[in-house]
């Protein structure tokens, strides 16, 4: 197996389709499917059985997989150190972000990012998801979650408290939510991953058992937009209200665990300059965009 073949091999292996493996690759299905077969062919061994789920590993996959995510790595670490001695500023950056942080503070920053270091491209990626930086899919993370990964290289930026928001018309049809009631009565915009969670629901500690939740979101923009449009109750970063027009429900009381934003880099990439300079100016743009305190 040459490295090119390994990393539609691997594609293919994680996507499950010939569709996904071509979306990741950059290239059409019926490339990947040929250079499957031929592979297929070259090696004398089937490594997929074709079904109605998609294309699952055959016992030979499966030995072809452990190698072929050993070359993977290889390469990968290859890449990183070489990238890692690069001292010119420039070339692309590839970020991941969430979206409220990317609208809020990473896009305005750009401009001047761009005007300081005009050889510097940036690729942001805004997901929900963790993408792998050991696998060179992002080269900086900026995160509300702390990885667990011993490898990478974490720093917390930001620290901001989490209030309890809704719009003023909100408030004007169902009036301010009594404290102890557990929202009785009232409409809850909630973020889909903690209601997943398994633990008890609540907003800024208090219990959401007797409150209606009309609304999930999997995307802390959309939870903003949301509670702005009027449809609940909803909790997030005081800043964050407060640049939608919000009114702050119960403001002696903020969440006891604070909403922390933290970078996160491969090792490898701290001696790479675009790399470097780029994660140390946005770091700087939310320290100085919020009251929050970073370390």
């Amino acid at each position: 197996m040459n490295w090119d073949d390994t990393r539609i091999f691997l594609a293919l292996s994680r996507e499950g389709s010939l569709r996904g493996a071509a979306r990741v690759l950059g290239v059409d299905q019926a490339t990947v499917g040929r250079r499957i077969a031929a592979m297929e062919k070259d090696l004398g061994s089937v490594l997929f059985l074709r079904s109605s789920e998609g294309y699952l590993l055959t016992a030979a996959g499966e030995t072809a997989l452990a190698m072929a995510r050993r070359m993977e790595s290889a390469a990968l670490e290859l890449q990183s150190k070489l990238e890692g001695q690069d001292d010119a500023l420039s070339g692309a950056v590839r970020i991941t972000s969430t979206d409220s942080i990317t609208v809020d503070f990473l896009l305005p920053a750009l401009g001047a990012l761009r005007r300081l270091h005009p050889g510097i491209t940036v690729d942001i990626e805004v997901s929900t998801q963790m993408l792998s930086l050991p696998r060179r899919q992002s080269d900086i993370a900026i995160r509300n979650v702390k990885p667990d990964n011993p490898d990478l290289v974490v720093r917390r930026i930001a620290r901001w408290p989490v209030g309890l928001f809704a719009s003023r018309d909100y408030l004007a049809r169902h009036g301010v939510p009594d404290p102890g009631a557990e929202f009785s009565g009232h409409d809850i915009v909630a973020y889909k991953p903690y209601t997943e969670s398994g633990k008890m629901f609540s907003l800024v500690d208090e219990p959401a058992r007797e409150g209606n939740i009309v609304a999930l979101m999997n995307s802390s923009l959309m939870l903003r937009r949301a509670v702005a449009a009027g449809i609940g109750l909803g909790e997030m970063p005081l800043h964050m209200g407060e640049a939608e027009g919000l009114i702050r429900v119960w403001p002696q009381r903020a969440r006891k665990r604070d909403y922390d934003v933290w970078l996160v880099m491969h090792p490898d990439l701290r001696g790479t300059a675009r790399v470097r300079t780029v994660a140390d100016f946005l770091a700087a743009a939310i320290r100085d965009g919020t009251t929050g305190t970073g370390d």
